[in-house]
């Protein structure tokens, strides 16, 4: 996965991907965001991170689940945001899992609602959900049963090995 500079209000920060020497600051991110870490080591090499001056500033995450993916922990410290750093890092990760060949990517949300439709998601019901995205820690409890669910099919133009 390539990595980008990204430039706001004066300051950068690099998109890259994400490495095991990120996990407890992703860990510590989530967590002050009230985001689950449950499932977050074992996926992480499909997180992006966004680390300026050597701190992580951002965070977003992808768990394949393989013709599907879910689009989870979407976080950005309180300084960086509003200048465009989460839409940028859903972004990329909309983008890598079209790269995977990922059919469709799928989200849950108690906060978000409004935001991810302008990156093409719509509001579906659980029933609707694969299978293999239902069997995610995410949606086996460590979101609650009123998150709101949504999904977003991909144009995947290559198919990849997962």
């Amino acid at each position: 996965m390539l990595t980008t500079q990204t430039r706001a209000a004066g300051t950068s920060a690099l998109i890259r991907g994400a490495t095991m020497a990120d996990l407890s600051a992703v860990e510590r991110l989530l967590g002050e965001n009230q985001l689950p870490v449950d499932g977050v080591r074992e996926a992480l090499g499909a997180f992006l991170v966004a680390e300026s001056g050597g701190t992580l500033v951002g965070v977003a995450g992808l768990e394949v689940c393989r013709e599907h993916a879910l689009l989870r922990s979407v976080a950005v410290v309180p300084a960086w945001r509003s200048k465009g750093l989460g839409r940028q890092l859903v972004t990329r990760i909309i983008a890598s899992a079209e790269s995977r060949g990922i059919q469709a990517l799928y989200l849950l949300t108690t906060t978000a609602e409004r935001y991810f439709p302008s990156f093409g998601f719509e509001c579906i019901t659980r029933d609707e959900v694969p299978a293999d995205v239902q069997t995610t820690g995410e949606f086996q409890g460590a979101c609650p049963a009123s998150a709101t669910v949504m999904r977003r099919p991909l144009s995947s133009t290559s198919r990849s090995t997962r």
